[in-house]
Parts: structure tokens; C-alpha cells; sequence
């Protein structure tokens, strides 16, 4: 397959790019721990697989040409990314981190990565448009595709491993109950916009 290395690099600038996943990878580093936070990123990577996938079917095509599955799914999308948003926001500060930590479990932690990555449409039109550019049609396709498909995921779980690590550094600067209330109501106010921003948003 041509060009596998810019491919890399297109996909790591992407994972990299703050996004609804970056955030709650970085939220649940500082509130929850570094074991669930990356419950939380192997769900990610989980649903971006799923994505990829459902970019190469059938149903990629109906939600990249339907204008009421895409509208469907993004509304969704951004009901889910509010709420979790307007949870954050009105969460108390949590002052012991292993009090905190028991309060989640590593499914649900899971399944939040895993939703809000699979509730956003525009990753399915992303995949379809960026895969084409980095597939040779004179080589055999499903081989290729499951290689793009692998390394974005496995980007994923690296670039976000990495960014818990760093917040879970920087949690002690956070971890007084004002910084932690601070905490709280900026990622929650940041997933109310992420979810108002797709709400509005079109293809």
C-alpha cells in the first residue's frame, strides 16, 4: 500500500486534534483514575473501529447520502454529548480521588468512550473521504482496509494513553475541591458545546 507513513501521520494529527473523546479522556484521568480512563479509551478505540467499518458498508453510504439517517444519528450524537456535559457540570467536587474513583465503574467508563465516539456521523463521512486517497485498487482491498482500520484504532489507544498520563501528572494541581469544581464545570460547559456544535453543524 502507497504512502502508509503520511497515512500515520494524517491519522495521528487527527486523534491528536481536541475533540469530545480527547476531553473525556483528560476529565476522567483527572476525576477517575489512570486503570478506568483507559477503560474509557479502549472504548474509543473500540467505536472508531466500528466506524471504519461501517464506513466501507453499505450503511456508510446511506448515512454519507442520507440527509435524515445523517441528521438522525447527529442528533443523537449531540443529545449524548449534552447530557454528559450538563452531568459534568452539576457534579459536587470530589475532594478523595479513591471515593471518586469507586463511583464509576470500568463498563460504564467503557461504554461513555464508546458512545461518544460512535454517535458522530462525521467520523463515518471522515473515513470515507480519507481511506480512497490511501488505497491502492490495484492491490486487494480488504487487507488494506483492515490495516488503515487497525492503525487509526491503535493510534487512538497510544495518543490518548498519553494524554492521561499527562493529566494524570497534572492532577495534584487539581485535586483541592475549588480546582476540582473548577474542573467540572469547564469540561462540562466544553461537551455542552461539542454537543450544540454538532447540533448545528452539516455535512
Amino acid at each position: 500500500m502507497e504512502n502508509y507513513l503520511i497515512y500515520i501521520g494524517v491519522a495521528a494529527a487527527t486523534v491528536l486534534l481536541p475533540g469530545p473523546a480527547v476531553m473525556l479522556t483528560l476529565n476522567n484521568a483527572m476525576q477517575r483514575g489512570f486503570i478506568k480512563t483507559l477503560a474509557g479509551v479502549f472504548g474509543v478505540a473500540l467505536a472508531i473501529l466500528l466506524v471504519a467499518i461501517i464506513s466501507a458498508s453499505s450503511l456508510g453510504i446511506i448515512l454519507a447520502t442520507s440527509a435524515f439517517a445523517f441528521n438522525v444519528v447527529k442528533i443523537v450524537g449531540a443529545v449524548y454529548l449534552i447530557y454528559l456535559g450538563v452531568k459534568m457540570f452539576r457534579s459536587k467536587p470530589k475532594t478523595n480521588a479513591h471515593v471518586a474513583a469507586q463511583q464509576n465503574s470500568l463498563l460504564r467508563c467503557f461504554m461513555e468512550g464508546f458512545f461518544v465516539s460512535i454517535s458522530n456521523p462525521k467520523a463515518v463521512i471522515f473515513f470515507m473521504s480519507i481511506f480512497p486517497q490511501f488505497i491502492n485498487l490495484n492491490e486487494a482491498y480488504v487487507p488494506q482496509f483492515i490495516l488503515l482500520s487497525l492503525t487509526f484504532s491503535c493510534l487512538v489507544i497510544a495518543i490518548h494513553t498519553v494524554y492521561a498520563l499527562s493529566a494524570t501528572y497534572a492532577k495534584s494541581k487539581l485535586c483541592s475541591e475549588k480546582g476540582s469544581a473548577i474542573l467540572n464545570k469547564v469540561s462540562g460547559g466544553v461537551f455542552v458545546g461539542f454537543g450544540v456544535g454538532l447540533a448545528a453543524s452539516s455535512k
